[in-house]
């Protein structure tokens, strides 16, 4: 029958499964219960499964005209290949932004990256406590902005990351159904603060004062690294999670396993990196290069003791990646070619499978040689650094 208002009113309950069918769009019926009550339903077919869902309550939650306009709009998502019921569950299931964030970091923070704590770290210190509790798809652009200015008053840097996050965070959460697959992204259209690229590094005439104050560490390990990162260019957790084994003492060449593009590469050592590399003394059982305080891990809290040898040098604003940028910058003041570098410092637009395996002259080598000794030069050094000493780490 076609329906009417008037005649869904007057349906009584006729026993057993009780639908009538609508003929104006096909699927959409009027079930009437045992108790009287009546509900638009929407009978359809996925996966070449039969299956019916609840539009919702005659009156009081839709109107005939409200019920068909919906019935319309569930088909148009079955055409498609969704499942119209499948898309009610998972909305039904409370996810809230706080499932969404464990759902990112299980599914692919953890798995896909290597930064995959410091996504942790920031929604932790920034995501307000009201949002954890609130369905992700309510979470708008108007929301977003406003976190976005209240963090940046302080921290632009830090509140343009956070949008970068949130950006990946809603795209993800439209495949997850967390939101609807065509819902906008609250993250983007979001205007960031001005940036302005770093060009901080160590000049010839600060490295002097630099060398001074690494030399004053009482931990062996931390001179070591210091003086490695200074010699080599080499980052941060390349450097901690690389081991004796990786070492190529013939080759004058470090394996990097550990590597920001996820695939092992070689980068070359000159006779300053070697002599540092040869007086660090080994710990029994520690594969590591830089043994750390737990057994058999490696060094850890660079970053505490570089904070205080930079103070002591009054290299305040220098950080410990800077350093690595340094590198690049003494490199290209002595006229190495960029190519060269590129290839020295294993930048992230050079194919990331390059590898140091020819034997014998190699640019890059000679470069980061040629590096060493102007280091050892600046720093005042006429032999290989003395790293000797003891292993406090505070």
């Amino acid at each position: 029958m076609k329906l009417t208002t008037r005649a869904i009113k007057t349906f009584a309950y006729a026993g057993g499964w009780d639908v009538r069918w609508d003929d104006d769009v096909p699927g959409l019926g009027v079930r009437v219960y045992p108790s009287g009550k009546r509900a638009f339903v929407l009978s359809y077919r996925s996966g070449g499964r039969k299956r019916l869902m609840v539009l919702g309550r005659f009156g009081g939650d839709l109107t005939l005209d409200q019920a068909r306009d919906a019935a319309r709009e569930q088909r148009v998502g079955v055409r498609k290949g969704l499942d119209p019921l499948d898309e009610k569950r998972k909305a039904a299931q409370g996810e809230t932004f706080d499932d969404l964030i464990d759902a990112y970091m299980e599914r692919h923070a953890r798995p896909h990256k290597k930064t995959w704590k410091t996504d942790l770290g920031r929604l932790e210190r920034h995501i307000p406590a009201a949002w954890k509790r609130r369905k992700a798809s309510s979470i708008s652009r108007e929301d977003i902005g406003r976190l976005h200015g209240r963090i940046g008053e302080t921290r632009p840097y830090e509140a343009n990351r956070l949008i970068d996050l949130l950006r990946v965070m809603f795209r993800l959460a439209r495949l997850w159904y967390f939101v609807k697959s065509d819902a906008d992204n609250p993250a983007e259209g979001i205007t960031k603060f001005k940036e302005h690229k770093r060009k901080r590094w160590v000049t010839p005439e600060e490295l002097p004062r630099l060398a001074q104050a690494i030399d004053q560490e009482t931990n062996i390990y931390v001179r070591s690294a210091i003086w490695l990162y200074l010699l080599t260019g080499l980052r941060k957790t390349e450097l901690l999670a690389a081991k004796r084994a990786d070492i190529d003492w013939d080759r004058a060449m470090l394996r990097l396993t550990d590597t920001k593009a996820g695939e092992e590469q070689e980068a070359a050592l000159s006779a300053p990196a070697l002599a540092i590399l040869q007086a660090t003394p080994a710990e029994d059982k520690n594969p590591y290069i830089l043994p750390g305080k737990k057994r058999r891990q490696h060094l850890v809290n660079i970053n505490k003791p570089w904070l205080r040898i930079r103070k002591a040098a009054g290299l305040e604003d220098v950080r410990l990646h800077d350093l690595r940028r340094t590198t690049g910058s003494w490199l290209t003041q002595a006229g190495v070619d960029l190519g060269v570098i590129k290839k020295a410092l294993r930048h992230a637009n050079i194919a990331t499978t390059l590898i140091y395996a020819q034997l014998g002259a190699d640019p890059a080598r000679d470069a980061i040689e040629a590096h060493g000794q102007q280091i050892l030069a600046a720093a005042g050094k006429r032999g290989p650094v003395e790293v000797v000493g003891g292993t406090d780490t505070e």
